[in-house]
């Protein structure tokens, strides 16, 4: 199952896009439904917001009278936070039994109005954002749903910022035009990006990028802080750190268009116990992949993990992303392990020594012209590499002694 998080502030064109996702095949699980299924006479929930806000939020027949109550609930951050202290938790439990009735194979998109404030975003493993300017919300909201002026801003002020909606994004889709040229761009997100990422999932299929070098993106961090954030979610407590690493982790630095990301973990067995959860936020795991090369004099600073030859110590587990629209690694080591420490020292060597980073970038363009007249694919490309990590390893770790770093 690909479960998918689509959130829009309010005027925004969200039920454009759960319409035309629901025409493509899509199980829609609509968060202002389930809000106002909780809250339905006899119900907990509306008993709860009588307790919290008066029975005079209640129309004559018993009913919820939602104006009432939103004159109430929004008129400051504290009443807001109250109202979501009921209704949330209510609608997260209804949300849960749906989910847990529909087909494995199934695409869920789970219509949610306050995904971003209330943290739910890194829960999934795409998160989908119908964004239109405040204007333009403003006068839909004026429009077509008779609110007034101050109302529609009101509501508009209550919710997450732009900036917030863009940190959790992995696809934008903007909504200032006509409705049908949203639901063109929902269509081809749904055929070119959603179906192929549930389509590998079932597969348990990974996408394999090819190794190509790309100039640096601005935005890999902004992924980057996405991907850590979904992965730590995903991984519990099993995670002792989650880190972005490998070249896009370096600013301004050509690399391949794939993130790296390393979960620090007490032991592989804790690695092992990931497989599945892992799978869920969408990187399979690849079983052949279970070590990297190891390195001569292989040291570390930690010192009951000071061996020069015990290759077990270069052993990992590795995961990698089923969505085509962000090709991802997912490297999962032991913490202490030289492995797991040279991660996250050849990152800050990079980032520390402009020498260094021109002699790598040279070594990857021959690496990349190499896999380009032999077998063209992301293995060769690495193997290409391998020589010259061998000597950079100690290199690495003299300029790790010489400025005191640590992992």
């Amino acid at each position: 199952m690909l479960r998918i998080g689509l959130t829009g502030g309010i005027g925004a064109g969200k039920s454009v896009l759960s319409t035309t996702f629901a025409q493509c095949g899509g199980i829609i699980v609509d968060g202002d439904v389930l809000a106002r299924e909780v809250v339905e006479p006899g119900t907990e929930g509306l008993a709860a917001l009588v307790d919290a806000f008066g029975d005079d939020i209640l129309l004559p027949s018993g009913a919820l009278d939602r104006p009432a109550l939103a004159a109430k609930a929004f008129r400051d951050d504290e009443a807001r936070t109250k109202l979501n202290g009921i209704v949330h938790p209510l609608v997260a439990r209804r949300r849960a039994e749906i989910i847990a009735a529909v087909a494995q194979d199934a695409v869920v998109v789970e219509d949610i109005p306050l995904l971003v404030e209330s943290g739910m975003a890194p829960l999934f493993p795409l998160v989908v954002i119908v964004h239109a300017d405040a204007e333009h919300r403003v006068a839909r909201l004026v429009e077509q749903r008779g609110m007034s002026e101050a109302d529609a801003r009101a509501r508009i002020a209550a919710q997450a910022t732009d900036e917030q909606r863009r940190e959790v994004a992995d696809v934008w889709l903007d909504n200032s035009g006509s409705v049908d040229a949203l639901v063109e761009r929902a269509r081809d997100v749904w055929y070119n990006r959603i179906l192929p990422f549930a389509h590998n999932l079932s597969e348990r299929r990974i996408v394999r990028p090819p190794a190509r070098l790309v100039p640096a993106d601005p935005s890999w961090p902004d992924q980057a802080r996405r991907i850590v954030n979904r992965l730590r979610m995903a991984a519990g407590h099993r995670a002792l750190r989650v880190d972005h690493i490998g070249s896009t982790a370096v600013p301004d630095y050509c690399a391949k268009d794939v993130i790296d990301i390393q979960i620090t973990v007490e032991s592989l067995a804790a690695a092992d116990e990931l497989t599945e959860s892992l799978l869920s936020a969408g990187y399979p795991r690849l079983e052949h992949i279970t070590r990297d090369v190891a390195k001569a004099d292989a040291r570390s600073t930690v010192d009951h993990f000071d061996h020069t030859s015990d290759a077990t110590l270069w052993h990992k587990r590795f995961h990698a992303s089923a969505d085509p629209g962000r090709p991802t690694n997912v490297h999962i080591r032991v913490d202490g392990w030289p492995n797991q420490q040279f991660a996250l020292l050849f990152v800050d060597w990079l980032r520390a020594n402009p020498g260094v980073r021109a002699d790598y970038l040279s070594l990857k363009r021959a690496a990349e012209q190499s896999a380009a007249s032999g077998a063209g694919d992301i293995a060769h490309y690495v193997t290409a590499k391998e020589p010259w990590f061998l000597d950079a390893y100690r290199r690495a770790w003299d300029w790790a002694d010489s400025v005191g770093w640590r992992p």
